[in-house]
């Protein structure tokens, strides 16, 4: 059990999405650990459930799960109504589920594109609508948004993946700009290679990039997440080799940086 003396988050609740694994799980113990209330999502009762009890446990703190699967339209507002049917509230909003698939956009399944879109995209923003005005009207709470360095960079043979991530990314560092000076914070966390059930849906794990990266632990990323959101840091680049990397390459010829992208993404010699 966490100490009795006062933690950060005390009085305060976080919704977190994607909260059943990998980085959205490692997020949960982040914020549980300085006192957060939690809000878990996730489309697996079990899976969620287990977080759930874990944080309780183990922090003290209370934690309820909620199944949905964000990915259909107008499941966010659906969302927020059993969350107030419940009688809680939301201060701090983490947007960490999404997904992705490796591959050619030509002969891809549409659905699955436009899936990607729904889930990374329009219900992070159907979200962070419904809990923004009234952050800003409290003047504290925030927004930590999960994008990924593939933000940095079209990403062809993972098209839709790559574009989604760019919006999370556009999209947070305008918020963080408007709410400057509102006591509101705003964070986008982008990491590199991360050990967590993402590779597997993605079908990623096959590839040069995944073959030739060394992954970072889910754990650290949300660690660093959680402690750059404290921060009001804009952007959150997980680790020193990714940031060098996305340093890097707006420097690079856009035709040589979009072949290496590919090289990257194509399948490892076996």
């Amino acid at each position: 059990m966490t100490s009795t003396s006062k933690r950060d988050g005390e009085g305060q609740t976080a919704l977190i999405t994607g909260a059943s694994a990998g980085i959205g799980a490692d997020l949960a113990r982040s914020f549980a650990a300085h006192g957060y209330d939690l809000i878990l999502c996730a489309r697996t009762r079990s899976s969620l459930d287990v977080v759930a009890r874990r944080m309780k446990s183990d922090h003290g703190v209370e934690a309820t799960s909620i199944v949905a699967d964000l990915g259909e339209a107008g499941a966010g507002t659906k969302l927020a109504a059993e969350i107030e049917a419940r009688g809680l509230s939301v201060d701090v909003l983490v947007n960490n589920a999404g997904y992705g698939l490796a591959g050619a956009f030509a002969g891809s399944d549409l659905p699955t594109q436009l899936g990607i879109i729904d889930l990374n995209d329009r219900a992070l923003v159907e979200l962070t609508h419904i809990y923004w005005s009234e952050m800003l009207s409290k003047r504290r709470g925030g927004v930590l948004n999960v994008a990924s360095t593939a933000a940095f960079l079209p990403g062809p043979l993972m098209s839709i993946y790559y574009a989604s991530k760019a919006f999370v990314l556009s999209f947070s560092e305008a918020l963080w700009e408007e709410a400057r000076g509102t006591g509101v914070k705003v964070s986008c966390l982008c990491p590199g290679p991360t050990a967590s059930k993402f590779r597997d849906r993605a079908a990623t794990s096959k590839t040069r990039l995944a073959q030739s990266s060394a992954l970072m632990g889910s754990q650290r990323v949300a660690q660093l997440g959680y402690d750059g959101f404290q921060r009001n840091r804009r952007v959150v680049i997980a680790g020193a080799g990714n940031a060098l990397k996305v340093r890097i390459s707006p420097y690079l010829p856009r035709t040589t940086a979009l072949r290496i992208v590919r090289n990257m993404l194509e399948p490892a010699e076996v």
